[in-house]
């Protein structure tokens, strides 16, 4: 009974999320032949068919020799009934269509040579028009003339899509899987450690750079922000930087994490000598793969069509290694970096329109691109290019996931949900730390580390319901700090561990070879109980 009506509630929210778009389809078929090209219109102006079998198939009848602002040199006999493309320019677009209706069509549709965008006129022409009228782009005409020559059938249609779309599912699951193995590798190599420490094993290099001093993280957000802001006055230089770092950086990333999976499986290794120095051909092998695929992200990084799961796949071996490397060494300090990093988040985002000339966050045109439109949210106008645009650069700085169920609007251009990296870095360097600690007071439940997880995938819920239900980009870690920073201190104090929690490791630690501050609950038993 309780899994039928979980069934129900979640049949009605997607039905209810629904919702209508400024996008319609052109369906167009010849015989056998179909294609289907990107119309723009307006669903409160002249709604369209929600399916293909529904919609109404009409005879296309080519006028793109006139813009149709009078019926002068049109024969009814050829309109009537039909649908009519003519091109756009020189009157208003109401005009056109009652030109059309007077002339017996059926269907208007307006091919254009610059960007298309939703229709609209004045609210008391919109009663005089009964027919369906969009906007197309004239190459796609020509197209479809090339295609089919005569006789094209059009069905017009514009499937509403719902805004739980699955790619949010999907980002969510890579968010959650990238800050889980991020902690969990963090863990275990802070096991890893200090079992050599045990064993009596000189201490090495680690190549880890720990976090311990606040003045230090104060230094570093502050030249975050001064970053930020030279990304926007700057853009188009330093996103070139950017993306070089990048690719080495995520070059570097993707081997240690491949490497680090195959010393787990016990992976072999054969090496050689050359001049007295040693390689390994599986290290030279996986390095000649890393750099290829991170040069063939650089090469097709404007192919938005798949080079997103490129993209991603370096974004998640960034942020793991990240997340291994930067290592904090007390919770006082992962209080301070999150709650810093949590208003200039919000600072960026919620207060900066009002700075900027075109009322645009400097958070969403950095990560955008200023040639971004935007983010667009029910009932706003849309533009599309009518011709191909030259790609814009952006920084590789987020996840992308194509919207799955938004094929109409995919048919006019890519649409995406994104999750920049620092929404999975910085909650992500608290669960680190909450997966270190259960080390060091080893804690066999990882309690920490698993409470700080599930804490992370609530913010992140949260924020996502959040975003669906205002229509609108959200900071998430404007929800994730409080989740995961109230959760951690819960825990802390339940177990009755808060002083050695606030503490960790201590500077004096990090920079000797002394034993860490928690020695002695390793070597005897955890300093509470275990539970959560």
């Amino acid at each position: 009974m309780a899994k039928a009506a979980a069934v129900v509630a979640v049949s009605v929210l997607f039905l209810a999320s629904r919702i209508s778009c400024q996008e319609a389809i052109l369906h167009i078929s010849s015989g056998s032949a179909e294609r289907e090209y990107c119309l723009v219109y307006n669903h409160t102006w002249t709604p369209l068919s929600e399916t293909l079998s529904n919609a109404v198939q009409y005879l296309l009848v080519n006028q793109t020799s006139t813009t149709l602002c009078s019926a002068s040199g049109i024969s009814p006999e050829v309109v009537k009934g039909n649908a009519l493309v003519v091109m756009s320019g020189n009157c208003d677009l109401s005009q056109k269509a009652i030109v059309a209706q007077s002339l017996g069509a059926e269907a208007l549709l307006i091919a254009s040579n610059t960007t298309l965008i939703t229709p609209s006129t004045n609210e008391s022409e919109y009663p005089k028009v009964h027919i369906p009228l969009a906007l197309m782009r004239y190459r796609d005409f020509l197209e479809a003339q090339q295609v089919f020559d005569k006789g094209m059938q059009v069905k017009l249609y514009a499937p509403p899509y719902s805004i739980i779309d699955p790619s949010i599912i999907v980002m969510l699951i890579i968010s959650l899987t990238t800050v889980a193995l991020g902690g969990y590798w963090s863990g275990a190599s802070e096991r890893e450690r200090l079992d050599k420490v045990a064993d009596g094993e000189e201490k090495t290099e680690s190549g880890e750079v720990f976090l311990y001093s606040p003045l230090k993280v104060v230094i570093f957000v502050a030249l975050m922000c001064g970053m930020l802001v030279l990304m926007y006055f700057f853009y188009y230089v330093l996103v070139y930087v950017i993306i070089a770092i990048f690719c080495l950086a995520s070059a570097i990333a993707l081997f240690s994490c491949i490497d680090a999976v195959m010393d787990k499986i016990g992976c072999g290794t054969v090496s050689f000598s050359i001049r007295s120095t040693s390689f390994s051909v599986r290290s030279l092998l996986l390095a000649a793969v890393c750099v290829s695929i991170a040069v063939v992200w650089v090469v097709y990084r404007n192919e938005d069509r798949w080079i997103w799961i490129l993209q991603d796949l370096l974004g998640v071996a960034f942020c793991l290694n990240f997340l291994k490397t930067i290592s904090i060494s007390n919770f006082k300090t992962c209080v301070i970096l999150l709650s810093l990093l949590l208003v200039y988040d919000v600072f960026f985002v919620f207060i900066t329109p009002f700075f900027t000339k075109n009322g645009v966050s400097i958070m969403v045109q950095v990560a955008l691109g200023p040639d971004a439109s935007g983010e667009k949210t029910q009932g706003n106008m849309v533009e599309v290019p009518a011709e191909p645009q030259a790609p814009s650069e952006k920084l590789p700085v987020v996840m992308r996931v194509p919207r799955l169920l938004a094929w109409a609007q995919n048919l006019c251009g890519m649409q995406f949900s994104i999750l920049g990296y620092g929404d999975i870095i910085v909650p992500g360097l608290l669960v680190a730390y909450c997966s270190r600690f259960d080390v060091w007071i080893n804690s066999t439940k990882k309690v920490y580390f698993i409470c700080c997880c599930i804490a992370y995938l609530l913010g992140m819920i949260v924020t996502f319901a959040v975003m669906l239900l205002s229509g609108m980009g959200q900071p998430a870690l404007l929800y994730l700090v409080p989740f995961t920073l109230i959760a951690s201190t819960l825990v802390a104090l339940r177990r009755g561990e808060m002083k050695q929690f606030w503490a960790g490791l201590s500077y004096e630690v990090l920079d000797s070879s002394r034993e860490p501050l928690l020695s002695d609950s390793r070597t005897g038993g955890p300093i509470g109980g275990e539970q959560c």
